[in-house]
């Protein structure tokens, strides 16, 4: 894929330069954050980052992608500052973020996230809950301690933490639609959008301009920012409903066919849905059947993934993860920057739309 003026995008490995660099400068905060937390919840958290293993032995775990971190340092450098300035609130966007999968892979009964397993069968559903609660609590509160401690001024602090409070009732907002189309027989690709521009889109807006904000950049330039990350999200949750269904456990480290177990609403069935041809009124039945609601086979799974595929799901969900990646970078042309900052933004975004994992 190239980039909307048609030169090419930077390649993969400086992508994983900014990803890693975004892990890099933010895990030391992160670990600080977290050992704020009292006994177990430290421990619960250590683990789901991959610090330690179940037993408390330092890990070299998977701790994800981090492309939130990445994106608010890049915010931070779009408006002139170092990187340094964004730190906080890549850290920040990522305490939440984790908030959010701690309670996700609860909810959905997940027990793989990252090749292992998730911090909830280790330690429990309650402790799992509270420890995502106490990561949604810190993502404030390093935000406040950056006008303490960290040298931003308090006003653009204060923005900053509207910015993460305000995505984070978003991304809650997004999650609870989410589990109540789990039991609609029918939900539709407008609606879809709707739950999925929250349960993700929210947070990554807010990650591609909480460090601008922090770097005290005016409205016009943040909310520029935010629809950049608002469509990235879109595109990213896209590519992430399709490798739910077809993506390789492997490659993923979630389960195979999760979401069709789970019979989630996401973008290819939704759109299925809609075709109205043979394939779409198949599905449409099966996913109205109760009987051996989540006890599926294998087998089921794969034939109900092929109806979703022939009634076009998977065709159009690729061509919206397109759709919602050009109007993330036709944000971009509203924000005056560093050729190599937008370079660096619309790199990532490819990263988003072709990854599979």
């Amino acid at each position: 894929m190239e980039a909307r003026t048609g030169s090419p995008v930077k390649d993969t490995t400086t992508v994983l330069d900014l990803l890693a660099r975004g892990r890099t400068m933010c895990t030391p905060s992160m670990r600080q954050a977290v050992a704020r937390l009292a006994a177990p919840m430290d421990t619960v958290a250590a683990y789901h980052f991959g610090w330690i293993d179940r037993d408390g032995k330092p890990a070299a775990g998977d701790g994800g992608k981090a492309v939130r971190p990445a994106l608010a340092l890049l915010s931070a450098e779009a408006v002139g500052a170092s990187a340094e300035v964004g730190v906080p609130g890549g850290v920040s966007v990522e305490l939440v973020h984790n908030f959010s999968l701690l309670h996700d892979d609860l909810m959905d009964g997940d027990e793989t996230r990252r090749h292992r397993a998730t911090a909830w069968t280790v330690f429990g559903p309650a402790q799992a809950i509270l420890a995502g609660d106490a990561l949604a609590t810190l993502g404030t509160e390093v935000l406040l301690d950056a006008a303490v401690t960290g040298g931003a001024d308090p006003a653009d602090a204060a923005r900053a933490v509207r910015l993460i409070t305000t995505a984070t009732r978003k991304l809650i907002d997004g999650q609870a639609l989410d589990v109540s189309f789990e039991q609609r027989d029918v939900v539709t690709v407008e609606e879809c959008l709707t739950m999925e521009g929250g349960k993700t889109g929210a947070l990554l807006a807010a990650s591609a301009a909480i460090g601008a904000v922090l770097a005290g950049a005016d409205d016009r330039v943040s909310d520029a920012l935010q629809r950049y990350g608002h469509h990235l999200g879109l595109a990213f949750q896209a590519v992430d409903d399709l490798l739910g269904i077809w993506g390789a456990t492997e490659v993923t480290g979630k389960p195979h066919w999760s979401d069709l177990q789970s019979r989630k609403k996401s973008l290819p069935v939704c759109a299925a849905l809609a075709e109205g041809g043979a394939a779409s009124r198949k599905l449409a039945e099966q996913l109205a059947d109760p009987t051996g609601r989540g006890e599926e086979s294998e087998q089921q799974l794969a034939a109900r993934a092929a109806l979703i595929e022939d009634a076009g799901g998977r065709a159009w969900t690729q061509e919206e993860a397109r759709r919602q990646y050009e109007t993330a970078l036709a944000a971009l042309d509203e924000v005056p920057m560093a050729d190599v900052v937008r370079e660096h933004f619309v790199a990532l975004a490819e990263f988003v739309v072709v990854r599979e994992r």
